[in-house]
C-alpha cells in the first residue's frame, strides 16, 4: 500500500459506508437529486476523504482535526437520513441500518483519534 490511510480500518470502513449510502439514496425521488440526495452523499464521501487527508498531515494534532471533521460528516449523514425518513424516502429498516453503521463508524473514528498522541 502506497498511502498511510489505505492501511486504516476506519478508512476502509468509511469507503464501504459511502457505498451503502449511495445504494440507499439511489431510490430517493428524482426531485431530490440536487438537494437531500447530494447533501447526504457529499457528507458520506467526506468521511473517507477527511481520513485520507488527515493521514497525510505532518502531525497527529492535524490528523485529529481531520478525524473530527470526518466524524461531523457521519453526524450529517445521520441527520440527512432522519429527514429522509420523515419525508418517506427511506424505510425505518434502511434508516436503522445506516444509523447503526454510523454509530459504529463514529465510535471507531473516535477510538482511533484517542489513540493518537497529543
Amino acid at each position: 500500500m502506497a498511502f498511510r490511510f489505505e492501511s486504516l480500518e476506519i478508512w476502509r470502513r468509511a469507503v464501504k459506508y459511502t457505498s451503502k449510502v449511495y445504494n440507499i439514496t439511489d431510490s430517493f425521488p428524482q426531485k431530490e437529486n440536487f438537494g437531500l440526495t447530494q447533501q447526504i452523499r457529499r457528507a458520506a464521501v467526506s468521511v473517507s476523504l477527511n481520513i485520507a487527508e488527515g493521514s497525510g498531515r505532518d502531525s497527529d494534532k492535524d490528523f485529529k482535526r481531520f478525524l473530527g471533521i470526518a466524524n461531523s460528516s457521519v453526524f450529517e449523514v445521520v441527520s440527512g437520513f432522519a429527514i429522509a425518513l420523515d419525508r418517506g424516502y427511506v424505510t425505518e429498516s434502511s434508516n436503522r441500518g445506516i444509523y447503526n453503521n454510523s454509530e459504529v463508524l463514529a465510535k471507531k473514528i473516535n477510538s482511533f483519534k484517542s489513540a493518537l498522541s497529543n
